[in-house]
């Protein structure tokens, strides 16, 4: 990858680290692809941003039903915590947890009130990424440090 490129790589998952959007499970991805496909981070990424807005919006639909089945959005929202932590989404993880709580009180404006918040936290993870995922058609590299 061109030094520019990977610079600024460098510089914008540092400045995720520094306002929560990621953690060091972020760290332990970058590890990895140190001894697999130099694009693994990048398919990682990827995978996670599609999955996850399918996840948001099979939550959006239950959620939108006059009588909500709690146990089937609180898996979704499981679901979604658990690729959130896999990652290091920190801030999508953490809403997720927020989310699942509303879903066992029950509370429909709780449950709504969750999904603005995960929606928002994983939008700003996955518009952050995505620019430079899909643009980055030369291999990554290891050197995606913070």
């Amino acid at each position: 990858m061109a030094a520019p490129m990977l610079n600024q790589l460098n510089t914008l998952v540092a400045n995720m680290f520094a306002v929560g959007l990621l953690d060091d499970q972020f760290q332990e991805l970058q590890m990895l692809q140190e001894g697999s496909a130099p694009d693994f981070i990048v398919k990682v990424v990827t995978l996670f941003c599609e999955d996850g807005e399918r996840i948001i919006g099979e939550i959006a639909k239950l959620l939108d039903k006059p009588c909500v089945d709690y146990d089937k959005v609180s898996g979704f929202v499981l679901e979604l915590k658990g690729s959130s932590a896999c990652i290091g989404a920190q801030r999508v993880k953490n809403s997720c947890i927020q989310f699942h709580q509303c879903c066992q009180e029950k509370s429909r404006d709780g449950c709504l009130n969750s999904l603005d918040s995960v929606r928002n936290d994983f939008y700003d993870v996955c518009s952050m990424f995505m620019p430079h995922a899909s643009g980055a058609a030369e291999p990554a590299g290891p050197g995606l440090n913070p």
